[in-house]
């Protein structure tokens, strides 16, 4: 009986310590939008839903451009972003694809539901194979629980991330967060701000 006690004792412990584990966990928030206003650490945006929000940028914010590319920079070996549409033969249409760089290898690795369009897809995973085909490119990419076949028809657009700057963070420019922290007060913080270069939207 005592051994019994104990285990129930143990498995409750673990259970608070996992509650109060996930409990820290501050939710997070995908903004996608329009810088309208920046004060000192805190920009002012116009949602992509329309709503105004306020983002306070951390002390050591990452800046990071979103640049267009082109399609021949994705080969076997790179670690890539696919947005897209899912097809009813299980294969992934790309509505969008980012390539990272090196120093983001693995960054949220995996297969996941996303909110660019309704019912839209994000694919993060190295491309195992590229061959062109009739309708665009077919590409293999394999994740750590998977695998994804992805077309990228033409034109789809191709975009990769650069060192940015903060001064990129102005009026106008056309921006995504994909993490901004809501703290307990109701406020947002974001460590990286991603910003379209040259006007473009981050396709993603």
């Amino acid at each position: 009986m005592s051994k019994l006690v104990s285990l129930i004792a143990s498995l409750a412990i673990v259970s608070v310590v996992a509650m109060a584990a996930s409990a820290q966990t501050p939710p997070t928030v995908r903004i996608r939008g329009t810088i309208e206003a920046v004060d000192g650490s805190m920009l002012s945006i116009k949602s992509r839903e329309g709503a105004d929000m306020k983002v306070r940028m951390t002390d050591n914010v990452a800046v990071f451009g979103v640049a267009k590319t082109e399609l021949s920079e994705i080969k076997e070996g790179s670690y890539i972003g696919v947005t897209a549409m899912p097809e009813p033969d299980g294969t992934q249409k790309a509505v969008a694809v980012h390539i990272f760089p090196e120093s983001q290898r693995g960054a949220a690795e995996g297969f996941r539901p996303w909110d660019q369009r309704p019912n839209s897809t994000m694919t993060n995973a190295t491309v195992a194979q590229t061959v062109k085909g009739t309708d665009g490119q077919n590409i293999l990419v394999k994740y750590k629980d998977g695998e994804k076949k992805v077309l990228v028809p033409p034109g789809t657009p191709i975009v990769t991330f650069v060192a940015g700057d903060k001064s990129e963070l102005k009026a106008g420019a056309k921006i995504i967060i994909f993490g901004a922290v809501k703290k307990d007060d109701g406020t947002l913080e974001a460590n990286r701000v991603n910003v379209g270069r040259d006007g473009i939207t981050p396709p993603m």
